[in-house]
């Protein structure tokens, strides 16, 4: 038999350890004696064990503030879904919190018995999600992406989630192989006319729930620091009254659609008509406040899972 290496048997006495704690509820001083450990060794098991992604806690109790905003939040927007988690001040990340209730509605959906489409949007929020998700078996539901997966010099978009989603669940997923912005109107044209592509096109105007990010806009914002616009493009795009984006496509304050050329050039799948599919927006944070406003007020998005202090921002524009 191959011996394992001192990393891999590390990370296995980690899980054992973690598993003790959380799960089993036993003392750091019972996992210790039930492993044959010093009680410092069992303490740096665990650790090692959160540390390393191996332990995912959800809390399922709402708390009432949080409930609060998302029934202020859906009533005044008529939303088809509202999830509103607490807010940590001290915390570094900005998908803390959301990423983990996004992971589980995302499980709500493809432990449906019954066949669906699940699309899917982009961006770091979704990612931190898909990495939480549980693995399962999902053979009868089809899981598409709404943006494109290839990067502005030829790579692989590193924030593109539908692999990653592949890897979690096995159900079919359906790629779109092409850039999220084009170099022109032309270019994009004559790729949707593919029939890979119109096929994917077709299956992402059936989905039944979409999850999307709600990106800021800004020359230090995701479509700039990915390279698919340039500075001065971002600033003029500002200019003309954009305040966020979707997929890639950029609405103004009134959350629509802007009419510009780079919205021509957008080779992401439109996204899914709100009057018969729940499209969820994932986001939290000042910087993205105004977006997320705008794409509720312009109902863009029909459903939103945000942290509370973005939720109180939110009711008092």
């Amino acid at each position: 038999m191959a011996r394992k290496s001192d990393t891999q048997g590390r990370l296995d006495d980690a899980a054992r350890a973690g598993w003790l704690y959380y799960v089993a509820g036993r003392t750091q001083d019972e996992i210790a004696a039930t492993m044959g450990i010093s009680r410092q060794s069992a303490q740096r098991l665990v650790s090692l064990a959160v540390a390393e992604r191996l332990i995912k806690v959800r809390v399922d109790h709402p708390i009432g503030v949080c409930l609060e905003y998302g029934a202020a939040l859906q009533k005044r927007y008529g939303l088809q879904h509202i999830e509103v988690v607490p807010s940590d001040p001290a915390a570094t990340s900005t998908t803390v919190g959301i990423a983990e209730a996004a992971a589980a509605e995302i499980e709500r959906w493809l432990k449906k018995a019954d066949p669906i489409v699940l699309a899917i949007g982009t961006g770091r929020t979704l990612k931190a999600a898909v990495d939480q998700l549980e693995p399962m078996e999902c053979p009868q539901h089809r899981v598409v992406s709404l943006t494109g997966n290839i990067g502005p010099d030829g790579s692989a978009a590193y924030y593109n989630v539908i692999f990653s989603m592949a890897d979690a669940i096995k159900a079919r997923h359906f790629p779109m192989p092409l850039p999220v912005l084009c170099s022109s109107a032309e270019e994009r044209d004559a790729l949707h006319q593919q029939s890979i592509i119109q096929s994917t096109l077709n299956i992402g105007a059936e989905a039944d729930v979409t999850f999307v990010g709600v990106g800021e806009l800004g020359v230090d914002a995701p479509l700039c620091v990915d390279g698919f616009l340039a500075p001065d493009e971002m600033t003029a795009l500002m200019q003309s009254g954009a305040v966020g984006e979707i997929c890639g496509w950029v609405f103004g304050h009134d959350g629509l659609l802007l009419d510009h050329p780079i919205n021509e050039r957008v080779a992401s799948v439109p996204i899914p008509p709100r009057d018969r599919s729940i499209v969820i927006g994932v986001g939290l944070g000042k910087r993205k406040e105004q977006a997320i406003a705008a794409a509720l007020k312009g109902g863009m998005i029909n459903g939103l899972i945000t942290d509370e202090r973005t939720a109180e921002h939110l009711l008092r524009r």
